[in-house]
């Protein structure tokens, strides 16, 4: 038998069959289901809900009453807050089984989703993306946007550290805190 090498409150449901990466904590009320994949690292809030099939990278946050529900897959260093929703049927419907029509949604590496927001299933968020407190997301969210409401639409740029991006007449942004330079192109936002 494998030794385990992550913590769980002794309130948490791990069903047989879960991968669980070194590192992690799971805590009270929490219930991940067979077949999930949860990376090192990782912190895993009250009363979450990760479903089968459901990958998280490395070093990812859920806070407390988030479900991720099949079809979600969370790179390394993303942010879910507190009961932020996903989706995994466009079209849902109690007395009809839609098992074989759940569409994909992938949250990239460092982004982060705010409290209460939703997102509904088939899009892409991008890298380092910031999507806002209760916004409801109906599009693919690109790489370092900021995005709020609802429907959710872009109001800015975000640097790595979540701070948001100036740039200046040339097209060049600076995060104040990392000091890193960022760049604006045809309508996409680059790390140099």
């Amino acid at each position: 038998m494998k030794p385990v090498n992550y913590f769980a409150h002794e309130t948490a449901v791990i069903d047989e069959g879960c991968e669980i990466g070194e590192g992690t904590k799971i805590w009270h009320f929490s219930h991940l289901m067979t077949g999930c994949v949860v990376g090192r690292n990782c912190s895993i809030g009250q009363n979450v809900v990760i479903s089968p099939e459901v990958v998280l990278g490395n070093g990812v946050k859920i806070q407390n009453n988030v479900s991720v529900y099949t079809g979600v897959t969370c790179e390394d260093d993303v942010f879910l807050g507190p009961g932020c929703v996903f989706t995994n049927v466009i079209n849902p419907r109690s007395a009809v089984s839609r098992r074989h029509a759940f569409l994909s949604t992938t949250v990239c590496k460092g982004a982060s989703i705010g409290a209460n927001a939703t997102v509904i299933c088939g899009h892409v968020i991008g890298e380092y993306a910031m999507i806002g407190a209760g916004a409801v997301v109906t599009k693919d969210v690109p790489a370092y946007a900021l995005v709020l409401g609802n429907p959710a639409r872009r109001t800015g740029w975000v640097s790595i550290y979540g701070h948001r991006l100036d740039f200046d007449e040339k097209d060049v942004a600076v995060c104040p805190e990392s000091k890193e330079e960022y760049f604006l192109k045809d309508g996409a936002v680059f790390k140099r």
